[in-house]
């Protein structure tokens, strides 16, 4: 008659899965408790800090709290329980969540640009320079822009009062004597594929915009002619108040018609800088500003205008690095300061006493002065006392003269 007691090898076998499963279910359980402790360890830690103080609180005044401590000893081993679940805790949180006073853009950085870079325009204020200048000094050499900047006064602005555009004469004058506008001129000189109407009127063309590096269309129309315009790379406003105040009319006229001082730039752009200098205002195409701000030292160098100190630093920092980059020079900026230099009226010129020469073994001493001349009605009684006098002889014509005293008839007496 077969056993109804199941095989010994099938029951072990059971046993032995069973065994598995519990270690899988308590390896599981504790991945869930530690994950669980890991994310709610800022909670735990905060809970584990009240507990801690209410078993110090408990142990100092010796009486009962809201935890209920039946006895010191349970209220000491509640702080020291506490205290290390805080701690613990404390430490999980800061090293899986961030700080919060901590941010990505925080982080170190290796390097830090040598010139600016940034694909807009600059624009920071005046007080401070937009970048710190380079630690090697560079020695300039003569005739470019960096050592022409060396000569440039350096000084805080002049007051804007009794500024005008129409202090700085008639717009687009025809200083070139060409026949054409400075507007038109200008057109012509930078803008490629020119069409014009006549001589001189530019009707299109197309601009490789030196501020933006973009290319623009011009067409001559009422709607469309901004969009193209003629810059002063040193803006008549801020040459105003930099020593252009000091200009003769002529020269000021000239300042603002002289081809050194004008572009044909974007339109957008040209509004952007208004009246900026280099301390305020760059342009966006970086690859410009080299040519852009030694331009603005010739300009000033020509019209013997000044620049602040913000304005000294802004234009250092990018010439140091193009140092060859060439000063710039205007035969109109020459014409017109050298007129200036001419007085308006020559002075008489004051002769100055010749000093009296003392005598010397070469030269003669001067002979004495002459006595006065005597009176008309001077009478002589005789040669002698024509002598005395000093007047002898005594020629015909003469004071004093008279027959008696020459005898001879030849017309001087007393010889």
């Amino acid at each position: 008659m077969p056993s109804s007691t199941p095989p010994r090898a099938a029951s072990d076998t059971t046993i032995v899965k069973t065994g598995r499963h519990r270690k899988l279910w308590w390896i599981a359980l504790a991945l869930v408790l530690v994950i669980a402790i890991i994310v709610l360890s800022p909670i735990i830690c905060t809970l584990a800090v009240a507990v801690a103080i209410t078993a110090g609180v408990s142990l100092g005044k010796k009486t009962p709290t809201f935890l209920r401590f039946r006895t010191p000893a349970t209220a000491a081993r509640a702080l020291i329980i506490s205290v290390v679940v805080a701690l613990l805790s404390s430490g999980m949180a800061n090293l899986v969540l961030p700080r919060a006073h901590t941010t990505v853009d925080e982080a170190p950085v290796a390097f830090a640009p040598a010139s600016p870079a940034a694909d807009e325009a600059v624009a920071v204020g005046e007080d401070q320079p937009e970048y710190a200048a380079p630690a090697d000094t560079v020695t300039p050499e003569p005739g470019t822009a960096l050592a022409a900047l060396e000569t440039l006064e350096v000084k805080g602005r002049a007051p804007k009062t009794g500024y005008d555009r129409d202090e700085f004469g008639q717009r687009w004058k025809d200083i070139d004597h060409n026949g054409c506008g400075q507007r038109d001129d200008v057109l012509a000189r930078d803008l490629a594929g020119v069409q014009k109407d006549g001589r001189c009127v530019v009707t299109s063309g197309i601009l490789d915009d030196p501020f933006t590096g973009e290319r623009v269309a011009f067409e001559r129309g009422e709607d469309t002619s901004s969009l193209v315009q003629i810059d002063h790379v040193v803006p008549l406003s801020d040459a105003w108040q930099k020593g252009a105040q000091q200009l003769t009319a002529h020269q000021r006229e000239t300042l603002g018609n002289d081809p050194l001082n004008l572009l044909a730039v974007d339109g957008a752009a040209n509004a952007q800088k208004n009246d900026s200098d280099a301390a305020t205002w760059l342009p966006k195409n970086t690859g410009f500003r080299c040519a852009y701000v030694a331009r603005q030292v010739s300009v000033k160098v020509a019209y013997e205008l000044w620049v602040t100190y913000a304005e000294r630093d802004a234009l250092e920092r990018i010439l140091t690095g193009c140092p060859t980059e060439r000063l710039l020079t205007s035969d109109y900026a020459a014409d017109a300061m050298a007129i200036a230099a001419e007085p308006a009226a020559k002075p008489s010129p004051s002769i100055a006493p010749a000093p009296n020469p003392q005598p010397t073994h070469e030269s003669k001493p001067a002979p004495a002065p002459a006595k006065p001349a005597p009176p008309a009605d001077v009478y002589y009684k005789n040669c002698t006392a024509a002598r005395e006098a000093g007047a002898a002889p005594v020629r015909r014509g003469d004071p004093g003269y008279a027959k008696h005293l020459d005898r001879d008839g030849d017309g001087v007496g007393c010889e």
